[in-house]
């Protein structure tokens, strides 16, 4: 067998250093992946600036407290695939963060650093542009520029410290015919805020000061300094269901806990409720790779977002041993799970947390169907009032001594029936009156309200719930449904006899259940702010 001639072929660097622009970063995820450096540097304090000049030029610069790099270390860390560090636990991975990250927004990239106390400031850059002209792999090391200086100082003072610089930012922002507009500074502040309440979800863990598992860190974004937010909301949320699964292959082991989270009204305060930022697009798992979230408010493909979902959150936490099993990504963003372990969580481990979420959002659909239900009903009532004189039908008279018994005629007889018997639960409400329940879960079932044919409605049912809710502001609509359902009793009240009174039951109970099944695809209404999508 002869022995193959060896050549090294080197990628042309435009070509490659432009394409790795193109790599998927969103803004949140590349600032993530930079602050990931700092914290693996054992930066206690990352100070981050964004600011947008009278041009609309952009400028970023992330400054930490780390243990900072000499000349070496600086080199390294801007070469494309850096040597590993010696940490597999640490939160930066493949070498590539820094780099694609920063040039997927911007054409300069620079970084300072200073690894030890005193005026001894190195910064190293890529200049994209000046890699396309020369055709070279040209990394150029300079002085700093007395901003940066500034911005280190501000943050690590004399000690060590590095400064990551964006310049040249060309893709965070579309174009507008006046960069430095009203228009375009909305969206530069959206920017800035979105960043604020991601990176508060990103690194929690770390920003919580009383988790003593993992190393604290101050995050200040535009000099705020950014709060935790918790997607578990311990303390006041149910803990469902909790397991450690084997990876088998991988000989290692994770965490998963299943939380359900309290309605907007079972919190304690308004603005806890607030917080907990209830919404149908936050639901689902929220992935941890070394304390850090990488993956959050999604299903996996295992379910689609559902309001009856929304109260139901996953915490999946593994370390690095399972990142080849996990076939972790570039960006530290998402997953992939073997046939078996996607399997074992769909169904066997899911099911029940998703019963106890499903049984709490509706009890508390339920709840707020009722109180939309107050006063919707008024129009029908006083509509039905002017005519049931003139419609006529059967005379209903209560049995004298029974709480359920009344005294039917009808052009069959006279017949005695158990009937709902009661009271308006407000002036005028004599024909159409809406419960929250009825037995065996019908929607509708005949009644005597203040000795008046009528008829209670049960906003339990889901038909209630996504059929009338949505039309409440429609009253020609909710007459017309109203209309025709004590019509139906009335009907029923009129034909009625011995012989037929289960039949009637029968029918009710039948309609209840088929209607359940038409609207089980409807979407569910909105019924409050939060829960809205």
């Amino acid at each position: 067998m002869s022995t193959p001639e060896k050549l090294e072929v080197q990628p042309d660097p435009q070509r490659l250093i432009e394409g790795l622009r193109d790599t998927g970063y969103e803004f949140n995820t590349a600032i993530a992946d930079l602050i990931d450096n700092s914290i693996a540097a054992s930066a206690s304090l990352v100070d981050i600036h964004i600011a947008m000049d009278l041009k609309g030029k952009i400028r970023l610069s992330i400054a930490d407290n780390g243990i900072g790099m000499n000349r070496k270390g600086l080199i390294n860390a801007m070469k494309y695939g850096s040597a590993q560090r010696p940490n597999p636990s640490s939160l930066g991975k493949f070498g590539l963060g820094l780099k694609t990250a920063s040039t997927a927004f911007c054409r300069r990239l620079l970084v300072t650093s200073r690894q030890k106390s005193g005026p001894d400031i190195l910064r190293v850059f890529w200049d994209l542009d000046h890699v396309a002209k020369e055709g070279r792999w040209e990394l150029m090391l300079d002085k700093s520029d007395k901003e940066t200086k500034d911005h280190l100082k501000k943050t690590a003072g004399t000690k060590p410290g590095t400064v990551v610089v964006w310049e040249e930012i060309d893709r965070l922002m579309k174009i507008y015919s006046s960069p430095s507009g009203a228009p375009a500074r909305k969206a530069f502040n959206k920017i800035v805020d979105d960043l604020k309440e991601h990176i508060a979800m990103i690194f929690q863990r770390f920003l919580d000061s009383s988790n003593k598992a993992v190393p604290n860190v101050k995050i200040k974004i535009n000099n705020d300094l950014i709060k935790p937010w918790d997607p578990f909301c311990i303390g006041v949320s149910e803990l469902v269901a909790s397991q450690v699964i084997e990876v088998k292959g991988a000989d290692a082991t994770f965490r998963i806990n299943a939380y359900i989270l309290p309605r907007r009204e079972e919190f304690p305060t308004p603005e806890q409720a607030t917080e907990a930022k209830i919404r149908n697009n936050l639901q689902g798992f929220y992935i941890y790779r070394e304390n850090r979230l990488i993956h959050f408010a999604d299903w996996l493909g295992m379910y689609s977002m559902e309001p009856h979902g929304s109260l139901l959150r996953v915490e999946f936490s593994f370390d690095h041993q399972l990142d080849e099993a996990f076939q972790i990504d570039i960006k530290k963003s998402q997953i992939i799970l073997n046939p078996a372990l996607y399997d074992l969580l769909k169904d066997t481990f899911l099911p029940a947390p998703r019963r106890a979420a499903d049984d709490r959002y509706r009890q508390g659909q339920k709840k707020k169907a009722q109180e939309k239900s107050d006063g919707a009903h008024s129009s029908s009532n006083s509509s039905i009032g002017e005519k049931q004189k003139a419609i006529g039908g059967a005379i209903i008279k209560p049995v004298a001594g029974s709480k359920d018994q009344v005294l039917v005629k009808n052009v069959n007889g006279e017949f005695h029936f158990k009937i709902k018997i009661t009271k308006a639960n407000k002036p005028g409400e004599l024909f159409v009156q809406p419960v929250e329940s009825i037995n065996d879960g019908v929607l509708f079932q005949p009644a005597l309200i203040d000795l008046q044919k009528g008829v209670q409605i049960n906003t339990s049912h889901p038909y209630y719930s996504k059929v009338y809710v949505p039309n409440l502001k429609s009253g020609v609509t909710i007459q017309g449904m109203d209309s025709l359902i004590w019509a139906l009793c009335v009907a029923e009240y009129s034909t009625i006899n011995e012989n037929t009174l289960d039949h009637f039951r029968e029918l009710r109970y039948e309609l209840s259940k088929i209607l359940r099944k038409l609207v089980d695809d409807l979407p569910e209404p909105k019924l409050d702010e939060d829960e809205a999508e």
